[in-house]
């Protein structure tokens, strides 16, 4: 089997492509790295099985010999990227996701769509299933992503209902692990790189704001199940492990040892007040759910980010 990752040197990208190596596929990565990085692929530098076109998908795109499947994993997400590359993050969702799915008709592959529970707006239900249609400010400053993601999602039914593309869509709750950015702008890096130097960490608001933070491997699990499965609407995957921001600022805090103390900062236009998925979907048809304890995965992503700022101990 051969498979076409976009966005595959990004954080989530790259670990779908270890586990699609770990499941006999061979890999080709499609990234721009404007987000990516190459350090994600450094361990599959000499292996064979992996190829690497930096192109950016928004542009057409090419790939040469047979593809079985096209993961469309590509796109900037977080705020400070909405800010940052507002036009990129609307063609890469809409422009990009037409030649992706482009890619995967003339090829006769499967395609995946990467979606994201931004799709839900700031919720008026709680928790989120996925015939929540969403409550979503479509000029607000997080627009350009929420929109760009509910666009996609319709384009693939489009290619599915039209073309009778073969398609998936799988919505991502917060999802955090090794190989974050330093710099992504999301609360998990924002935070651990803020303990681990001692800085206050930032709260956006009175830190209320409810998030499901999932642990990366469990989620590249529900994409393979999926990948694996016939089912062809949209599936959330996240946990169902719900806390305020504030309670995850000192739980971090606490597991860190760190001496820093919170900042409250004014509170962001649309910040969503809810995060929680309902994956009774995930559950039923694909018989997932996660398994990594949320202090397991921190401590996991803080030793990344203890050695990605060179430090050992605090």
């Amino acid at each position: 089997m051969r498979a076409v990752v976009t966005g595959g040197a990004g954080f989530l990208g790259s670990h779908l492509m270890d586990r699609l190596l770990l499941e006999d596929y061979s890999v080709v990565i499609v990234d721009n790295l404007i987000t990516g990085s190459l350090e994600n692929l450094e361990h599959v530098k000499n292996d064979s099985r992996v190829e690497f076109i930096k192109a950016d998908i928004s542009e057409p795109i090419s790939v040469d010999g047979p593809v079985d499947f096209v993961f469309n994993f590509a796109s900037p997400a977080s705020p400070d990227d909405f800010r940052n590359f507002p036009i990129p993050v609307m063609k890469v969702g809409g422009v990009g996701t037409l030649h992706a799915l482009g890619l995967a008709k003339a090829k006769g592959a499967k395609f995946m769509m990467a979606s994201t529970s931004e799709v839900y707006g700031d919720p008026t239900v709680s928790p989120q299933p996925e015939t929540y249609w969403g409550n979503v400010n479509p000029i607000g400053p997080r627009a350009v992503y929420d929109e760009a993601k509910r666009y996609s999602e319709a384009l693939t039914m489009a290619y599915r209902n039209w073309h009778g593309l073969d398609t998936r869509i799988a919505r991502f709750f917060n999802t955090f692990g090794p190989r974050m950015r330093l710099n992504d702008g999301r609360v998990v890096p924002n935070f651990i790189k803020q303990a681990l130097l001692g800085e206050p960490l930032t709260v956006y608001g009175d830190g209320s704001q409810t998030r499901s933070f999932g642990y990366v491997s469990d989620l590249v699990e529900g994409v393979v199940r999926l990948a694996n499965s016939s089912y062809q609407q949209p599936v959330n995957l996240g946990t169902q492990v719900e806390m305020t921001v504030l309670e995850f600022a000192h739980e971090i805090i606490r597991i860190t040892g760190s001496k820093s103390e919170v900042s409250f900062l004014p509170g962001l236009v649309d910040d969503p007040r809810q995060r929680k998925p309902d994956i009774t979907r995930a559950q039923t048809e694909l018989g997932w759910e996660p398994k990594v304890e949320l202090i397991d995965g921190l401590n996991l992503t803080i030793s990344y980010f203890k050695a990605k700022l060179g430090q050992v101990t605090l």
